[in-house]
């Protein structure tokens, strides 16, 4: 049987894979869990705006209720949102229905502990027994009044909007900033929090209507972003995703900002005032080596962490580090939150656009752009090409000829049949080339699989 928690939760197609019978299941497997160490464990439910959001909330809160936890349900609100009031409310876990930037005819279903972490492996795994167990009616099931109580609580989601913008102390008065908010989870708090602090806010798309979520909209399609930021002759334009735990942004000419530019200047701005712990910034193995020079040029160091979030989590926590992320706008301030926060991420780069005054667009030149090429192999085998003598001739070929201004990336999809050949360099041909002979080599050494 496949393990059924992924790199982010349950995720899956609502009513194929993800059932509300699977979400009943999984709240009764938590409520059993986290009532080992207390009798009535009390769970915060957040989701963003899918259609099918409001039917897996309740089916997860009559499991969890069914074993004797209780529930707040705080309703759409942004999934960091979630790992700040479970942590401030000292709730024992956090549950997040959303399926982040996948279109809405997926869902998913993540936990985060007492303290807004997401759920170590070790831990999905004894859910995913007791998941099992409640399947085969092995659980508890408590009577009278001992059954769990659900409480609804609309104010939460601007209880989070507050705390984004305690994290700063300067106000946005003067900037004219468009956002999206992907018709997400953030479509209310986003323009609230930014307008708060004294921003004249653009919104667009944030009119869920359930089915629109990351509809050409937001941090995955900033083309929107990237017309509106001039047609209305804002400053910047802000992009989330449809959980907000991801932000890029947009200068006032309309190009695009991507997550090593964020964490770059932020890490500055945070080693100017003392906060940046050991002067490092952990990004991953797809950060682009102008990140990296850069970094380096401005006396701060980098770590790399295989790609996914929670790998980079993982080393922020084991060394206590203040701020890492990925190049999709995932980043993390661990001084402030437990978890990527789109909106924590978009109100510090403004409040760096108002202590310096500088726009956007300068501000982006904190590095230098390597291009980048990505080739994805469609194969039998991910397995064996480590080994493989002819792709590992060509791959170290490859990185001789780039030498020290470039690399070679190579690495198996997590989730697809795919081989994933990258390359960095000043020279766009040379870099399709080389990709090309690698790929090419991967094809005839591991078996081309049709599309």
């Amino acid at each position: 049987m496949a393990r059924l928690f992924g790199t982010d939760g349950v995720r899956g197609v609502v009513n194929e894979f993800l059932t509300p019978e699977l979400a009943y299941h999984l709240g009764r497997a938590a409520a059993a869990h986290f009532g080992e160490s207390k009798e009535r464990p009390v769970f915060l439910i957040g989701r963003d705006t899918r259609i099918s959001g409001a039917m897996l909330e309740s089916a997860l809160a009559a499991g969890i209720c069914s074993v004797g936890g209780d529930v707040v349900i705080a309703g759409v609100i942004p999934t960091p949102g979630v790992a700040y009031l479970v942590r401030k409310h000292g709730w024992d876990a956090g549950v997040v229905i959303s399926a982040s930037h996948n279109k809405f005819p997926d869902n998913g279903i993540k936990f985060f502990d007492s303290k807004g972490f997401k759920l170590p492996d070790a831990v999905e795994d004894e859910l995913e027994v007791l998941c099992r167990k409640s399947g085969e009616n092995e659980l508890p099931r408590p009577v009278a009044e001992h059954v769990g109580r659900i409480h609804w609580d609309s104010s939460l989601a601007h209880e989070y909007a507050r705390f984004v913008q305690s994290t700063v102390d300067v106000s946005l008065e003067g900037l004219r900033v468009v956002y999206d908010g992907a018709n997400g989870a953030a479509s209310m708090v986003g323009p609230e929090v930014l307008r708060g602090l004294g921003a004249e806010v653009i919104a667009i798309n944030v009119d869920p209507d359930g089915v629109n979520i990351n509809e050409n909209a937001g941090s995955t399609h900033l083309e929107g972003l990237q017309a509106s930021v001039v047609a209305e002759a804002a400053q910047v334009a802000i992009g989330n995703d449809g959980a907000a735990d991801r932000c890029l942004l947009v200068d006032e000419t309309g190009t695009a900002l991507d997550g090593d530019q964020i964490m770059l200047l932020c890490a500055r701005h945070l080693k100017e005032q003392g906060k940046l712990k050991d002067d490092m910034i952990v990004g991953t193995v797809m950060s682009n080596i102008g990140f990296h020079k850069a970094a380096h040029e401005l006396g701060m160091r980098t770590f790399a962490t295989a790609v996914g979030d929670r790998y980079v989590l993982e080393k922020m926590r084991e060394e206590g580090y203040s701020i890492g992320g990925e190049q999709s706008g995932h980043v993390i301030f661990l001084d402030y939150n437990s978890t990527g926060d789109g909106l924590l991420t978009a109100v510090q780069m403004l409040s760096i656009m108002k202590e310096t005054g500088k726009p956007l667009s300068e501000l982006a030149g904190i590095m230098t752009k390597y291009p980048q090429l990505l080739i994805n192999v469609r194969v039998l085998t991910k397995t064996g090409w480590e080994e493989n003598p002819l792709i590992q001739a060509e791959i170290s070929e490859a990185s001789r000829e780039l030498g020290e201004n470039g690399r070679v990336l190579v690495r198996p999809s997590g989730t697809e049949p795919l081989i994933r050949v990258m390359a960095e360099g000043p020279d766009q041909a040379q870099l399709e080339r080389l990709c090309q002979t690698i790929a090419d080599c991967i094809g005839r050494e591991q078996g081309l699989a049709e599309d």
